[in-house]
């Protein structure tokens, strides 16, 4: 029959303090060591940098368009991330913030910029072609250069999976930028 609502609640409360204290014991691990280091500081100056890029390059006028696609790939970014993490396949190290698994400079920053700056380059190419070069830059060039500098580490993947993930968000992205459906408020 199972177990009662007393007892399912019982065993959830372990699990989630189990959970908080993995959080604690990272928080400290992070504050120890690295809070402060290099490696912190470039994921800092990712973060920061990929919006200050964004804001001086930005097609003026497409911002509202531009940051609805931008915020999508953000949204698919940290699932992702966040399954990807827990299921061990890669971890990171220079976090900005110590949370468990989020990282700032890629799901909030580097992607959903990258993308956002994409989607205005040459804007009547064939979208196919954008997303694949993009791809392949991301999961060829971008993981394997972020792994080498250790801020990235994969665990179980390679980035060959990462391929059709990035040309299914760009393609997404593409669409919701261009989407006729925008009228005033």
């Amino acid at each position: 029959m199972g177990i009662s609502h007393s007892q399912r609640m019982d065993e959830a409360g372990r699990f989630f303090e189990k959970i908080r204290q993995a959080e604690i014991d990272y928080a400290n691990y992070w504050y120890e060591n690295t809070l402060w280091e290099w490696d912190f500081w470039l994921s800092v100056s990712i973060s920061l940098g990929s919006w200050i890029i964004w804001f001086i390059f930005r097609k003026r006028g497409s911002e509202g368009r531009l940051l609805l696609a931008g915020m999508f790939v953000l949204f698919i970014a940290y699932v992702l991330d966040f399954i990807g993490v827990i299921m061990g396949f890669w971890i990171y190290t220079g976090k900005v913030i110590p949370i468990i698994p989020a990282d700032i400079p890629w799901d909030a920053s580097l992607i959903p910029v990258t993308v956002m700056l994409w989607l205005q380059y040459k804007p009547g190419w064939n979208p196919m072609l954008k997303a694949v070069i993009y791809s392949a830059l991301t999961s060829f060039v971008g993981e394997p250069l972020f792994e080498w500098l250790g801020l990235y580490y994969s665990k179980n993947w390679i980035p060959f999976y990462s391929f059709p993930i990035y040309i299914m968000i760009y393609l997404l992205a593409h669409r919701i930028s261009r989407s006729k459906s925008f009228d005033p408020i």
